[in-house]
């Protein structure tokens, strides 16, 4: 018994117990990032901070596979100079898992104190992170491609010509090169810092995508955070959903009470939570592996 006891506690020691053997996210350390990020002030396009949000990203990724997507886009306030930032990280499959997220805030039209802190600036230091997982070597898996998509909001108000510029584009564009039919999977990352995190079952994503989510949050011990709400969603994944690339949006919406930070000037870094990223990003990666498995 005591021998049994002892291997026992050796195994655990090595390879943990339950969601602590997968708990290897480190979501302080992107709570940093995007507590630099969101530093910057408001990011809308055009604006100072904007540019200082292009250069923060570009820093991040100066030694990684990086393309600038540069496009002008047609909005109510004329034509808009806007920048997406795709990172590559190559694996020996043959396909390519996309993991997306916008990083600018709302036209001043909307409101000039928006920081973004949830909304953009969470997962952008979500994804920051999830990079360090994933450089440094070839994936046994599919190839990673982190997004960062701009002019995910609406500069007046919001429709389906009025946002999602720069999904739009960059869906538009892989559709023309080919490059879509290369993807096997899209996950988007939008406002997962919430330290009430409640994430919620989109029914515009693709469901077979969101059931991997699912499983995913099962496996590491995380379900309580996931699903209990069902939503539709119009996000960054749906012109990529439109295209036919199987996709989900991982996103919790109900922000504050009643809802009350998103979109405000109350989505501060005082509502973002370690906790919420540590959790939200394990399950990204869980997911992936999950995705190299289907």
């Amino acid at each position: 018994m005591q021998r049994f006891f002892i291997l026992f506690l050796a195994l655990t020691t090595v390879l943990g117990t339950g969601a602590e053997a997968q708990a290897d996210f480190n979501g302080a350390r992107a709570l940093g990032y995007a507590r630099e990020f969101v530093s910057i002030g408001p990011r809308w396009i055009g604006s100072p901070g904007h540019a200082k949000a292009e250069a923060f990203i570009r820093k991040q990724f100066e030694h990684d596979q990086l393309e600038e997507d540069t496009f002008t886009a047609t909005t109510p306030e004329g034509p808009m100079p806007m920048r997406n930032f795709i990172v590559r990280f190559p694996g020996k499959k043959d396909g390519v898992i996309v993991v997306a997220t916008h990083y600018e805030t709302n036209y001043p039209l909307r409101n000039i104190s928006f920081v973004g802190a949830n909304d953009g600036g969470s997962t952008t230091g979500l994804l920051i992170e999830l990079a360090n997982h994933l450089r440094g070597r070839t994936l046994d898996g599919y190839s990673v491609w982190l997004v960062f998509f701009d002019g995910e909001e609406a500069v007046q108000q919001w429709s389906h010509s009025d946002s999602l510029y720069g999904s739009r584009h960059l869906a538009a564009k892989w559709q023309n090169d080919g490059t879509l039919r290369r993807i096997k999977a899209f996950l988007l990352a939008d406002m997962l810092g919430d330290k009430n995190l409640d994430v919620e079952r989109d029914l515009n994503s693709t469901p077979w995508v969101e059931d991997v989510v699912k499983k995913a949050a099962a496996r590491l011990g995380y379900q309580s955070y996931f699903f209990a709400k069902s939503d539709q969603v119009e996000d960054d994944h749906l012109p990529f959903l439109q295209r036919g690339v199987p996709s989900a949006d991982v996103i919790d919406l109900d922000y504050g009470p009643q809802n009350s930070y998103h979109h405000t000037a109350q989505d501060t870094m005082d509502k973002v939570s370690a906790k919420s990223l540590t959790i939200t990003g394990n399950v990204f990666l869980e997911t992936i592996r999950l995705l190299n498995e289907h």
